[in-house]
C-alpha cells in the first residue's frame, strides 16, 4: 500500500503543477495496484477533466460512485465531467444526488447553481426559453402535447328505484351503500367510522364474505390481531355456506397468514398461506409463503447454534484428523460449523481435511470463507496457499502466502511456501505456463479478441502498455496475465 500512496502523491503533485498527462499516468499505475480504491479514480477523473478529456473523466467519476456510493466528491466529479460534455441534465442530476448525502456541501451547491445558469444561457441562445422562465417550466413547455381526450363515455344507467325492489334486493342495495361509505372512511384511516359502516352492511346482508374481510382489514391496521383472525375465520365460514368465490376465501386465509407473520409466528403463517394457495394461487401469496419459509429456516438455523457443542464436535474432528480418518473428521467439522458458523478456525480445519482428501475446490471455498470471517486469521491464507500449490496454481498460491507475510513477516510456513512457489517459477517455466493455460480465467482473457490485439501491440511496441493500463478493466486482465506467467518482464 506504500507504493500506492507514493504513486497517488506523485499524481497529486503533477496535477498541482498542471502536468495532467503525468498525473493520469501516476494514478493509473496506482489503480493497477489497488483497483478498488475510489479516491484514485476520483483523482484521475479530476486530471482527465483538467486535460479536457471529459468522457474519460465521466467514466472515472461513475467508477468512483460505484465503489463508494455515499461519497459526495464522486458526484461533484461526475457533475463537472458531464458539464464539460455540455450534458446539463446529467450534471444537474449528479449534483442533486450528491446533495442527498451531504445537503450543505459547498462544492455541490455551487456546481448545481452554475450548471443551472449554464443550462439557461444555452437554452436562451437556442431560442428555447425567454428570460423569465425557469428550467422546470422550460421542460414543461418542451414536453409533448397530451393525447387528445377520449370521447365522452355514455351516461350510466340510472339506479333502480328502492320502492321497486324486493326485500332481498333492498338489503343488498343498502349493504353495498354501507360498504362504500366504510371504504371511504377506511381510506381516510377513520377506522371507527369504517367499522360502523361495515357492521351496518352485515346487518343488511350477513351472507357476503367481503364485509367480514373488510372488518378484518380494519383490525389488522389497528394491530388488533386476535380480532382480525376471528373476523377472517367468520368470513371463511360465511363464504363456504354462501359458496363465495374462491378468490375471496383465499384472501381471508392470506390475511390470517399476514397476521401471524406480524406476530412473528412464521409456522402458523406458513399454514395459512398454504391454505390460501390451495384456494387461489397468486404471485403475492406465493412470495409471502417463500419469505416465511426462509424465516422458518433461519430460525431453525439460529436455534441450532451452540458454541459448546461446536467445540465438542471440533475436538472429535481433531481426534479423527490425527488418526488419518479425514472423511470422518470432515463430518465432525461440518457439524461444528452448523453449531457455530462464525468461527473461522472450523473452516480452516475442514479445509485441511479437504486438502488431505485432494478435494481442493471445497478446501479453497472453506479458506475463502475463513478469510472473509477474519481477514487477520493468518492460517486461512497459509491453507489457501497450500491448496493452490496442490492445484499447481503457483502464482495464486504465492499471492496467498504474500498476504500471510503481510500479517506476520516471520511466519515460517508462509516464508517456506512463498520460497517454494518462487523456486517452481524459476525451475520449470514451461510447467508454470502449462498450468496457467489450464486456468479458466486465463483462458477467457486469451479468447477475448480485443485482448489478443492488445497483446500483439505490446509485443511490437512495449510502450503501448502504458496507454492500455489507463483502462482499469484491461489493466486488471494484464496484471492477471503477469501473475500467471503468461506475460513475462525481462
Amino acid at each position: 500500500m506504500d507504493k500506492v500512496n507514493e504513486l497517488k502523491e506523485k499524481g497529486n503533485q503533477a496535477l498541482s503543477a498542471e502536468k495532467f498527462d503525468e498525473a493520469v499516468a501516476a494514478y493509473t499505475e496506482a489503480i493497477a495496484l489497488d483497483s478498488q480504491n475510489h479516491v484514485l479514480y476520483s483523482n484521475r477523473s479530476a486530471a482527465f477533466a483538467k486535460a479536457g478529456k471529459f468522457q474519460e473523466a465521466l467514466e472515472d467519476a461513475e467508477k468512483t460512485i460505484q465503489l463508494n456510493p455515499t461519497w459526495p466528491k464522486g458526484y461533484s466529479r461526475k457533475g463537472a465531467a458531464a458539464a464539460g460534455l455540455s450534458d446539463f441534465m446529467k450534471a444537474f442530476e449528479a449534483y442533486n444526488e450528491g446533495l442527498k448525502y451531504d445537503p450543505t456541501n459547498a462544492v455541490l451547491l455551487q456546481g448545481r447553481m452554475e450548471i443551472t445558469a449554464s443550462a439557461l444561457n444555452f437554452m436562451q441562445s437556442q431560442g428555447d426559453i425567454p428570460m423569465d422562465v425557469d428550467p422546470q417550466q422550460a421542460r414543461t413547455r418542451r414536453a409533448p402535447s397530451p393525447p387528445p381526450a377520449k370521447p365522452a363515455e355514455p351516461p350510466k344507467p340510472a339506479e333502480p328505484r328502492v320502492e321497486d325492489m324486493t326485500e332481498e334486493q333492498k338489503n343488498k342495495y343498502f349493504a353495498k351503500k354501507e360498504k362504500e361509505l366504510g371504504n371511504a372512511a377506511y381510506k381516510k384511516k377513520e377506522f371507527e367510522t369504517a367499522l360502523k359502516h361495515y357492521n351496518a352492511a352485515i346487518e343488511h346482508d350477513p351472507t357476503d364474505i367481503t364485509f367480514y374481510n373488510n372488518i378484518a382489514a380494519v383490525h389488522f391496521e389497528r394491530k388488533e390481531y386476535e380480532e382480525c383472525i376471528k373476523q377472517c375465520e367468520k368470513g371463511i365460514e360465511v363464504g363456504r355456506e354462501s359458496r363465495a368465490d374462491f378468490k375471496l376465501i383465499a384472501k381471508s386465509f392470506a390475511r390470517i397468514g399476514n397476521t401471524y407473520r406480524k406476530l412473528e409466528n412464521y409456522k402458523q403463517a406458513k399454514v395459512y398461506y398454504e391454505k390460501a394457495m390451495s384456494e387461489h394461487r397468486t404471485p403475492e401469496i406465493k412470495t409471502s409463503l417463500s419469505e416465511v419459509e426462509a424465516k422458518i429456516k433461519e430460525e431453525e438455523r439460529m436455534a441450532y447454534i451452540n458454541p459448546e457443542k461446536a467445540e465438542e464436535e471440533k475436538e472429535q474432528g481433531n481426534l479423527f484428523f490425527k488418526k488419518g480418518d479425514y472423511s470422518t473428521a470432515v463430518k465432525h467439522y461440518t457439524e461444528a460449523i452448523k453449531r457455530n458458523p462464525d468461527d473461522p478456525k472450523l473452516y480452516s480445519n475442514r479445509a485441511a481435511c479437504y486438502t488431505k482428501l485432494a478435494a481442493f475446490d471445497l478446501g479453497l471455498k472453506d479458506c475463502d470463507t475463513c478469510i472473509k470471517l477474519d481477514e487477520k486469521f493468518i492460517k486461512g491464507y497459509i491453507r489457501k496457499g497450500k491448496i493452490l500449490q496442490g492445484m499447481q496454481q503457483q502464482s495464486k498460491a504465492q499471492a496467498a502466502y504474500q498476504k500471510a507475510l503481510e500479517l506476520d513477516p516471520n511466519n515460517a510456513e508462509a516464508v517456506e511456501g512463498y520460497r517454494q512457489c518462487s523456486m517452481n517459477f524459476q525451475r520449470n517455466p514451461q510447467e508454470v505456463l502449462k498450468n496457467a493455460m489450464s486456468d479458466p480465467e486465463i483462458q477467457q482473457i486469451l479468447k477475448d479478441p480485443a485482448m489478443r490485439m492488445i497483446l500483439e501491440q505490446m509485443q511490437n511496441d512495449p510502450n503501448a502498455v502504458k496507454e492500455h493500463l489507463q483502462n482499469p478493466a484491461i489493466a486488471d486482465k494484464i496484471m492477471k496475465l503477469l501473475e500467471s506467467g503468461i506475460i513475462q518482464i525481462h
